[in-house]
């Protein structure tokens, strides 16, 4: 399965991205191979309308959940009529690679 999770930075070492639509980098994921893609996000400085296009981003790669710190109330729709899973994780220190951890050992709930 793809997951996208939010990113500050380029590497596994960055930090977990509190914002979906105006992150900084998409983390591409895939459970099954392993592989990650790190994918910048040209909607981080637009003034409106950053959620739904972050949202066409995400759905073009066939992801199946996004991890953020948090969605707004309009994504939370879009993605549910999507069928894109939502975890939010409220810790800005974890990092992408904790988070794959996560994953790899399956210890993460949607919401």
């Amino acid at each position: 399965m793809k997951v996208a999770i939010t990113s500050t930075g380029s590497t596994s070492d960055s930090k977990l991205d509190q914002r979906f639509g105006r992150c900084s980098y998409f983390v591409i994921y895939d459970t099954d191979t392993g592989e990650t893609e790190f994918i910048p996000n040209p909607n981080k400085d637009v003034t409106e309308g950053a959620g739904p296009a972050s949202v066409q981003i995400v759905a073009s790669r066939n992801v199946k959940k996004i991890i953020s710190g948090e969605f707004g109330p309009k994504i939370r729709s879009l993605l549910d009529s999507l069928k894109i899973e939502m975890t939010a994780i409220r810790d800005p220190e974890k990092s992408i690679s904790d988070i794959v951890s996560m994953l790899d050992q399956q210890s993460i709930s949607n919401i």
